[in-house]
């Protein structure tokens, strides 16, 4: 048996002195020197006890250190979690606890503040930092380079990455090695990635993007990437003529089109910007078009699919549109209430299959039964539709997703955490149009009879149990929520008369 991941992206670079990694701090990594420390990592997971199956819980800060960690996962056959950098202590505990992870590493600020998480999970506490330094470092440094993959079969999960619910409790999609290098292989294809490709990469590694769209595209390809630490724009557009390529959610494009130093002579090199996690705005492809020369390519993805769909890399890229299916993807546009599928330009819910998609989610059978069909379709709950021309268009959330600055927020989840506030006798959250972060939140709260709400206090509590994507940018206090005849929350009349609240910001 072998090992699908570490066969198609690792192991054909060992040995190999090409780039890899080239760092802010001006150091250069090899795919050997990358390779090496991998080795090493999965040593020390080993010796940790870590085997195959084994879940490994990860809150740190982008650092190679922490991409060596990943694929230190994918050799010992253990299942990666990443997890954002922006959860709390009490939002950390659910996803500890309720993915049984074995190994819980965090940053070394951390330690002592999560070590009650760790223990109470029975997991295994290990630091690494934003330098490098750490426990888990320490460990493996004392490690030999060489380690033998342990072997795995493509249905055997490789990552469990965990996206909200409309419930409030979120939910682990159990990802593949099936799933991730099908996919991956399907971009390097689609988007013509080769050996001489260099990816500016300046998105977290916590999510699909990041780690699994950016990283796992270019291990296959064999090209190399600059490692940034995250969006700055300075040394972004520093960077950027050491480039070929780009991705990056509709903020990045954004705020480089909001500095003149951005221009067509800058990009003149660039092959290719891709943009996802969000809608980039029509006005946005237009501007950049003007002032480059270049015309983003948008495509469409979900944490439990990786990627779906894209606008063609020879052929018209579509402001307002996310493309066509991948090679070996299906999609089709049903009818929410019977699951009959629509005729073109009808809107629905898009329905997906195709070896990207997750097997599951873990530990909830009844939702994995809710969404993922038998005949192996997945329902991701989006409203669009496909044109006569056979673009797919995503027209809305049928879930109330806010996604903020690249960052999926379901307001349940808030609302959830609003409703137990003192006082508050029951809230609505939604989004609103913010001209840099695409949306962002806005928290309507109705006051218990006789109660009077500080929102300040509210804001307080937020901001200490909340990641920082989540909080509410705005809170309004009502008499009642708008309710039609069945008693539902009408959110539209919410999203209509909250619309222009960031606009003046």
């Amino acid at each position: 048996m072998t090992n699908p991941l570490y066969d198609a992206l690792f192991a054909p670079h060992e040995g190999t002195t090409t780039p890899f990694l080239y760092l802010a701090d001006g150091r250069r990594l090899s795919h050997d020197d990358f390779q090496q420390q991998a080795g090493r990592m999965a040593n020390a997971l080993s010796s940790l006890g870590i085997g195959p199956g084994d879940r490994v819980a990860v809150h740190v800060q982008k650092s190679p250190e922490a991409l060596v960690l990943y694929a230190a996962c994918v050799m010992a056959g253990a299942v990666f979690l990443p997890l954002n950098t922006a959860y709390t202590s009490r939002e950390l505990d659910y996803f500890v606890t309720d993915s049984g992870a074995a190994l819980f590493v965090c940053d070394p600020s951390e330690e002592g503040a999560l070590s009650d998480i760790a223990d109470g999970a029975g997991a295994i506490q290990k630091t690494l930092g934003l330098g490098g330094e750490g426990s888990l470092t320490d460990l493996a440094n004392a490690q030999s380079a060489t380690f033998a993959a342990v072997p795995r079969s493509e249905d055997d999960l490789a990552a469990l990455l965990y996206t909200s619910g409309t419930t409030g409790r979120s939910k682990g999609a159990m990802l593949t090695h099936k799933n991730l290098l099908s996919n991956a292989e399907a971009l390097v294809n689609a988007w013509q990635f080769t050996e001489r490709d260099v990816l500016l990469h300046a998105l977290p590694i916590f999510h699909s993007h990041g780690l699994f769209v950016a990283t796992n595209v270019m291990l296959l390809c064999g090209g190399a990437m600059i490692f940034l630490p995250k969006f700055d724009l300075e040394t972004v557009l520093n960077r950027l003529p050491q480039a070929t390529t780009m991705m990056g959610v509709p903020t990045f494009y954004t705020r480089l089109l909001d500095d003149q130093r951005f221009n067509r002579d800058l990009a003149a090199h660039m092959r290719l910007f891709i943009s996802g996690s969000a809608p980039l705005l029509a006005e946005t492809h237009r501007q950049f078009e003007a002032r480059t020369g270049h015309r983003i390519l948008e495509r469409y993805g979900m944490t439990e699919t990786s990627m779906n769909t894209s606008n063609p890399f020879d052929g018209e890229r579509r402001a307002g549109t996310v493309g066509f299916p991948l090679p070996g993807v299906e999609v089709k546009v049903c009818d929410p209430e019977t699951g009959a599928e629509l005729p073109r330009a009808e809107i629905g819910v898009l329905w997906v299959r195709g070896p990207n998609v997750f097997r599951g989610y873990w530990n909830m059978p009844e939702k994995t039964r809710e969404e993922l069909r038998e005949d192996g379709f997945f329902i991701t709950g989006d409203l669009s539709l496909i044109d006569d021309d056979g673009y797919v268009h995503i027209v809305g959330r049928g879930k109330d997703l806010i996604i903020s600055g690249g960052f999926n927020i379901y307001p349940k989840e808030i609302e959830l955490f609003l409703d137990a506030l003192p006082g508050v006798k029951e809230s609505a959250v939604i989004g609103a149009p913010h001209p840099d972060l695409g949306e962002s939140v806005i928290a309507v709260l109705v006051p218990e009879t006789g109660a009077t709400l500080d929102l300040a206090d509210v804001d307080a509590v937020a901001k200490r149990d909340l990641a920082g994507f989540k909080r509410p940018r705005h809170i309004e206090v009502v008499e009642a929520l708008p309710r039609n005849t069945m008693g539902k929350v009408q959110k539209n009349e919410l999203r209509d008369r909250f619309a222009a609240t960031f606009q003046t910001e």
